[in-house]
């Protein structure tokens, strides 16, 4: 939120959601309307509750050619605010991010908290960051277990660990059934056997 500003609030709806979507990418989003809203030559002080966000923007700075956005989750938008913090260093202005507590009455951030949810159900709101970025998407069937029956649910989303782990659960339960499959078969050819 730009206090200097506060008739020109921006809001965004945050597309992507078919290639799986994170809390973190409508917190990156709000950072890049706060670059947006503030002139590259002035300083800015971004009140930030998110620590994954401080966290993605620190592995940044000072790291020139050696960070790399290869298995970044939100690639479209961290690259919009890596190449706004290359415009503002260039400049010479100084951009200070500083961690507030969420929800204990910070006043810029409960502001920014109800924006955020305006946006979510506005209908006028423009969607931005929509556009796919050709990350592979796993599907696969996840069990449920409920009152001592399982069922299937259908699963989507881009590599994570529960993607991981979906995949090794399957391959153990291929195993599973060649091993059954062969000593099924070594029991029917020793039944025969004894017939």
């Amino acid at each position: 939120m730009n206090l200097r500003k506060q008739r020109n609030r921006q809001q965004r709806k945050v597309g992507h959601e078919e290639e799986g979507s994170s809390s973190n990418r409508s917190e990156q989003v709000a950072f890049v309307l706060a670059f947006r809203s503030t002139p590259v030559t002035k300083p800015m002080l971004y009140l930030c509750d998110n620590q994954a966000l401080l966290k993605d923007v620190k592995r940044w700075v000072g790291e020139g050619g050696k960070a790399t956005l290869v298995g970044a989750p939100d690639t479209d938008i961290l690259l919009e605010e890596i190449e706004e913090l290359i415009k503002r260093t260039t400049a010479g202005a100084g951009t200070f991010l500083v961690k507030v507590k969420a929800h204990r009455g910070e006043p810029a951030n409960e502001e920014a908290d109800i924006q955020a949810n305006k946006a979510i159900s506005g209908k006028d709101v423009p969607t931005e960051w929509h556009d796919r970025i050709n990350r592979a998407v796993f599907t696969w069937q996840e069990p449920r277990r409920k009152g001592g029956t399982v069922s299937y649910e259908d699963r989507k989303s881009t590599w994570n660990s529960r993607v991981r782990k979906a995949i090794r659960r399957g391959s153990a339960e291929e195993e599973v059934c060649k091993h059954r499959d062969r000593v099924t078969g070594a029991w029917k050819q020793i039944s025969k056997q004894r017939r």
